[in-house]
């Protein structure tokens, strides 16, 4: 038994992706930097699936936290799972209201780096028009900001990386906040937005409100029982995209409280099976022909 369980173990470690050296967003520092510090300067950490002839599909991968922290099992145990299905796995370090940021940085660090994924199509074998984004609590309402309030890219700009597009190919939204209204997190909110923002900055980020038709195809889920965030949040930003026509596919399942990541255990931590949002997330990709 040892043996078998020795020889699982060393199976799983050759599938999992070590990742590559995180490189930064902006090699010259951000325009609004506030210091030169770890905290200042955001990054991109690449998981890659191993022995992937044909380029394949690329998540940037924003981890929760109430934008005042960056969870690991929503960033790089999303990022070693996905890496493990034949999926590139990028994950997004962005800056945080604890180190004093506000928005626009989140959302900029977020459009930086979806730019910045596609300009590495080459180099990581990746497919750049089969880009998408994922993000859990937080980290998910920073994702349903780039996917309602991107850019084509400027054509004329002196770097190559912003001449891309910053619109994703597609969204993967979980337990995500969406808005800065009534069904908001209180914390997340304020970390972002700071104490007092203008009715017209939260209308602008409660991104159920921002939908449109050109918004991306998205897999949405959340817990009926998720005290943290609540559900709403999701089945707004579903019934907005179904307004707008824009395709998706909504689980919303009883059980399990916020932030458990992959595992149907508390925030990850817990051993025992992954949760089912993982299949039915293979499934949806597969449909759409982002995963084989």
């Amino acid at each position: 038994m040892k043996q078998l369980l020795l020889l699982v173990s060393i199976s799983t470690s050759l599938l999992s992706a070590a990742p590559l050296p995180s490189i930064p967003l902006y090699p010259n520092g951000a325009a609004d930097a506030r210091g030169t510090t770890e905290k200042d300067i955001p990054t991109l950490t690449a998981y890659l699936p191993k022995d992937q002839a044909a380029p394949t599909t690329a998540i940037l991968v924003c981890p929760g936290g109430g934008y005042g922290g960056l969870a690991p099992h929503e960033g790089e145990g999303y990022a070693t799972w996905l890496a493990e299905q034949g999926i590139a796995a990028v994950v997004l370090k962005y800056r945080l209201g604890s180190s004093g940021y506000r928005h626009p940085s989140m959302l900029n660090d977020a459009a930086r780096g979806m730019r910045l994924l596609r300009s590495k199509a080459t180099e990581w074998n990746i497919d750049p028009k089969r880009c998408g984004i994922m993000g859990s609590s937080a980290g998910g309402h920073l994702a349903s900001t780039l996917l309602t309030h991107f850019d084509a890219g400027k054509a004329d700009d002196k770097d190559p990386i912003e001449q891309l597009s910053s619109r994703p190919d597609f969204g993967i939204l979980c337990y995500a906040v969406i808005t800065m209204g009534d069904f908001t997190h209180g914390g997340s909110r304020k970390n972002l937005l700071g104490e007092n923002p203008s009715p017209e900055l939260i209308e602008f980020l409660s991104n159920e409100k921002q939908v449109t038709k050109e918004t991306p195809p998205c897999f949405i889920w959340h817990t009926w029982e998720d005290s943290g965030v609540k559900v709403e949040n999701s089945l707004e930003f579903a019934a907005a995209m179904r307004r707008a026509g824009v395709p998706f596919d909504l689980h919303v399942y009883q059980k399990g409280p916020h932030g458990i990541g992959l595992s149907i255990g508390k925030n990850g931590a817990a051993p025992g099976e992954v949760h089912p949002w993982a299949k039915d997330l293979l499934v949806w990709l597969r449909q759409n022909q982002w995963a084989k």
